[in-house]
């Protein structure tokens, strides 16, 4: 038995193309369970997810992703959980490709997936592509040690043994349990052929936001994990250097009005931010050269949401 863990919070307008997905799946559907957990929706979430063959678990109030993947663990029969969200279509083969290293190699704890979008909007099409550079950066490593949980699968026992997700953290908690299980030496592996379709952020403003609540909730538990600090399978290099540049770009920007010498610094500092997304400008080139022309502003968006979320929660951290 296989078990997928839906959670879903005010997802009323997607849960149904999420769970139909599941619905028809390449292997037999007699041998996988679908779960999902209404997070406290006041919305018609638990109303849409009422199909026939899936369990609903309905929570009396919301308490974040984390609460109902473990609400989820604890109700799977399943020796194999698989997680996505209710914003995910799975791909019709994807319950097969993610469990598939899991069945096949009992040394593996931990399966990720990808991504794929056919949004027509600028921003969502510009996430699409960082994520496949994320995805080239992790092609061919033996193993991975971040696991994120729109498309993966794991060994039940083995979030049963280390805890689960970790309540206490409201964003990115997937993170912060594929950090723990990398420092038990658990073998967590990268499988692209686990697809999965998202609608991803839309707009600017609903980019900067994610980045910001990202770099926010990661400073407030990467303490726990300072050699990730350094390097992490998921997070290219080249962004630390960029979230820096950013940080010196607005520090001259505001320092400039008082002493205007400090224009040269700012724009070397653009130029040397620039020249860093070249890379990237030239892999998403040949692919959507509207989005390699809007990369280097977009990627300085990106930086210093991720700067300011990670100095906010930092603040926070510190205050607690």
């Amino acid at each position: 038995m296989i078990s997928v863990v839906v959670p879903a919070y005010h997802a009323a307008a997607v849960i149904a193309d999420c769970l139909t997905a599941l619905q028809k799946q390449t292997v037999d559907r007699q041998s996988y369970e679908i779960i999902v957990v209404d997070d406290g929706s006041t919305d018609d979430t638990a109303v849409r997810a009422q199909q026939p063959g899936v369990q609903l678990i309905r929570c009396p109030q919301n308490r974040g992703a984390a609460a109902a993947r473990n609400q989820g663990i604890h109700a799977a029969k399943g020796e194999i959980v698989c997680f996505t969200d209710a914003d995910c279509v799975p791909q019709p083969d994807w319950i097969a490709e993610v469990t598939r290293p899991l069945r096949e190699n009992e040394g593996i704890t931990a399966v990720k997936g990808v991504y794929i979008s056919h949004q027509p909007q600028l921003v969502a099409r510009f996430v699409q592509l960082e994520y496949e550079d994320k995805y080239d950066g992790m092609a061919g490593l033996p193993q991975i040690d971040f696991v994120d949980t729109y498309s993966c699968a794991y060994r039940r026992r083995i979030l049963l043994d280390s805890g689960g997700f970790d309540e206490t953290i409201y964003y990115v908690e997937d993170q912060e349990l594929s950090f723990r299980l990398a420092a038990q030496r658990c073998v967590m592996v990268f499988r692209p052929t686990a697809v999965v379709a998202h609608r991803h952020s839309a707009s600017l403003r609903q980019y900067a936001r994610k980045k910001f609540w990202i770099g926010c909730w990661k400073a407030r538990f990467i303490r726990r994990y300072p050699d990730r600090v350094i390097k992490d399978s998921h997070t290219p290099q080249i962004l630390k250097v960029q979230m820096g540049l950013a940080g010196v770009v607005v520090a001259t920007a505001v320092g400039g009005l008082l002493f205007p010498s400090l224009f040269w610094l700012l724009a070397a500092a653009l130029l040397f931010f620039t020249l860093t997304t070249l890379p990237f400008c030239r892999k998403a080139w040949p692919k959507d050269r509207a989005v390699a022309l809007a990369a280097p502003f977009l990627l300085f968006a990106r930086a210093l949401a991720l700067g300011f979320g990670f100095i906010f929660g930092t603040l926070r951290s510190g205050n607690r």
